[in-house]
C-alpha cells in the first residue's frame, strides 16, 4: 500500500548527502590535482559521490516503479488522503505494518546490493592500480 515511501525517504536522504558530499569532494579533487598524484591513478578510482549516485539511482528508480504499480492498482489516488489505506484506522495500521516490514526490507535490500557493488568496485580498483602504475613508470 505504501511500501514505496520508505525507499523514497532513503532516496531523499542519500540525494541530499550526495549533493553535500559532492561539493566537498570536488574541492578536495581540485586541490589534489595540483599535488603529486598521477593522472593514471586518479582515473582508476571511482569518486564516492559517483558511488552514492548509483545508490540514489537504484532507490529513485525502484520507488518510482513501486509508486506506479500502486497507482495502477488504485492504492494511490489523486485526492486527499492520497493513499486509500489512510482512509480509516484499520487500514492505516495495516499500511504502517507493511511500511515497517516490506518497505524497510526493500530499502535494506537495495542498500545491501549497493554495498556489494562497492566491494566489487574496490576489488577491481585494486587490480587496476598496479597495472596502471607500472605503465606510468614505463616498466
Amino acid at each position: 500500500m505504501a511500501c514505496f515511501i520508505v525507499p523514497t525517504v532513503e532516496a531523499i536522504a542519500v540525494t541530499i548527502a550526495r549533493k553535500v558530499g559532492g561539493r566537498k569532494e570536488n574541492t578536495a579533487n581540485s586541490i589534489k590535482a595540483e599535488g603529486s598524484e598521477s593522472s593514471a591513478e586518479s582515473e582508476t578510482k571511482v569518486p564516492f559521490a559517483r558511488k552514492l549516485k548509483w545508490l540514489t539511482n537504484m532507490l529513485w528508480g525502484g520507488s518510482v516503479l513501486l509508486a506506479f504499480e500502486h497507482i495502477w492498482h488504485g492504492e494511490i489516488i489523486p485526492w486527499f488522503p492520497f493513499l486509500t489505506a489512510a482512509g480509516n484506522a484499520e487500514n492505516a495500521a495495516e499500511m504502517l505494518r507493511e511500511m515497517a516490514t516490506v518497505g524497510v526490507s526493500m530499502a535494506v535490500l537495495v542498500t545491501v546490493v549497493w554495498v556489494a557493488m562497492l566491494a566489487i568496485t574496490a576489488v577491481l580498483e585494486k587490480r587496476k592500480t598496479p597495472e596502471l602504475s607500472a605503465e606510468v613508470k614505463g616498466i
